[in-house]
């Protein structure tokens, strides 16, 4: 069992700093979208590309945005905070009882 207990605390662990990048990079998305860059420019077409699937898909849900302002990188950022809280959180705990 503890195989099993170490894999899941790996995994939790793994899918934690997995969520913590990822919301480092919509807050660098964010902070983006306040300058306007070169839209050529490789570091700012790998933000975009890797933050827009996400970003498209809560703007489809919430449309329109509050007096034209993007609220989906602030619903991105809790729907992370949610998952750190509550599957790494749960994980690291199923890990903890099967050790």
């Amino acid at each position: 069992m503890f195989v099993i207990a170490n894999f899941l605390s790996a995994l939790a662990s793994l899918l934690d700093i997995l969520l913590s990048i990822f919301m480092w990079v919509v807050i660098a998305r964010a902070i983006l979208s306040w300058v306007n860059p070169d839209p050529y420019n490789p570091i700012v077409r790998f933000i975009h590309n890797l933050t827009e699937p996400v970003l498209y898909r809560i703007r489809r849900i919430i449309p329109g945005g509050f007096g034209g302002i993007d609220i989906s990188p602030i619903v991105v950022f809790l729907c992370i905070l949610f998952l750190q809280k509550f599957v790494v959180q749960s994980l690291k705990m199923l890990a903890m009882r099967l050790m």
